[in-house]
């Protein structure tokens, strides 16, 4: 799982199963999971189990762990406690989280590209990249596992994420040099300067995303440009701990982060805007990102005062709104143009087979006028 555990549980509807629409995987409980955890060395004296759990993950109260650690779900050094226990830094940390149930989410479609070792899918909008909360086996890699199981070939893994509810083209490989050499690229894409990471990614990866703002914001006509370098650095956030947001070098995480490969300091991010045409209850723009700051299009859109539509987290400025996770849906994204040359010397170019556009805003309960 890639990251803390979540507070609830999905449980079974009172008033009966909900009907399943067609093209999703059916609710399902998961075998459950285990988080590991292991307090470092600024540990304060005196902190106990219970209250290290809530102080790391502000979404369950102390009084939630308490009684996850009275059901047996919590060891220490291997020891299944019982009540709550003084903690020391180093200590080995596991909760075994019960089997929960997963909610229904859109299936995994087959491949657009597949050539034995790349793997290319159109991700539906709702549907996880990897474990993470409250899914496990409803992601896009558990799905791929259990597909390609017994694959001579091996299984195609993700290489990068979508957020979940950004739909398009998700890249995946099967051979381990070959996505280590695709998140190398990305890598050195990030770590590079906004003009040196342009450069490269023109030179040999170039990804176009789709997505609908709040109309009549954007000082453009259709087919200009603008280009938005609005620097990006983490936040405090009262459940998650930190968030990426708008950064204006007034904050800590404006100049640093953990696992940062950028100079210290180096919060740069760049993002090219087109705007493609004009509706009532929506503008479809292109981005196109030189760098690879989390959540960057949503904060991008937001900073210019163009939040993407239906967007819960982010708010005119390019802060979050309280209240508001990164996993809630409602804004429309997706990842439409990928262009890759790969080692081999060929290059990929592949569209998500129906782009972005203004029937987005109708299902979803809009008209265009």
């Amino acid at each position: 799982m890639t990251s803390g555990p979540p507070k609830g549980t999905a449980g079974p509807n009172p008033e009966g199963p909900v009907p399943v629409p067609s093209g999703c995987l059916p609710p399902a409980f998961n075998q459950g999971w285990t988080y590991r955890d292991r307090p470092g060395p600024g540990l304060a004296s005196g902190t106990s189990v219970a209250s290290y759990y809530a102080s790391r993950y502000g979404h369950s109260d102390r009084a939630v762990w308490l009684g996850r650690i009275a059901a047996g779900e919590v060891f220490c050094n291997g020891h299944r406690l019982l009540a709550d226990a003084p903690l020391a830094a180093g200590d080995r940390l596991d909760w075994q989280r019960p089997p929960w149930q997963e909610a229904a989410v859109p299936d995994l479609p087959g491949p657009l590209f597949d050539d034995g070792d790349l793997h290319v899918i159109d991700k539906p909008s709702g549907l996880p990249v990897l474990p993470a909360g409250g899914w496990l086996e409803h992601s896009v890699l558990r799905l791929l596992e259990r597909r390609h199981q017994g694959d001579p070939a091996g299984v195609p893994r993700p290489v990068h994420r979508l957020g979940r509810f950004t739909s398009g083209l998700l890249v995946c490989a099967r051979q381990p040099q070959s996505r280590a050499w695709l998140s190398a690229r990305l890598r050195e894409s990030t770590a590079q300067g906004p003009s040196q990471a342009a450069t490269l990614l023109g030179a040999g990866c170039r990804k176009l995303y789709r997505a609908l703002v709040v109309p009549g914001v954007l000082a453009l006509k259709p087919g200009e440009s603008c280009l938005i370098e609005v620097p990006i650095g983490l936040r405090a956030h009262p459940q998650l701990g930190q968030l990426w947001c708008a950064a204006d070098g007034s904050a800590p995480g404006d100049r640093s982060a953990p696992g940062d490969r950028s100079a210290p300091g180096d919060r740069s991010a760049r993002s090219t805007l087109t705007l493609l045409e004009r509706g009532s209850q929506a503008d479809l723009v292109q981005v196109a990102i030189a760098s690879g700051r989390p959540h960057q299009i949503r904060i991008h859109c937001s900073a210019i005062g163009a939040p993407l539509l239906g967007d819960p987290l982010y708010a005119p400025g390019g802060l979050a709104i309280p209240g508001a996770l990164p996993g809630d849906g409602g804004y429309h994204l997706q990842a439409w143009r990928l262009e890759l040359d790969l080692p081999c010397g060929r290059r990929l170019d592949l569209e998500a087979p129906q782009a972005l556009g203004f029937l987005a805003v109708s299902r979803s309960g809009g008209e265009r006028q």
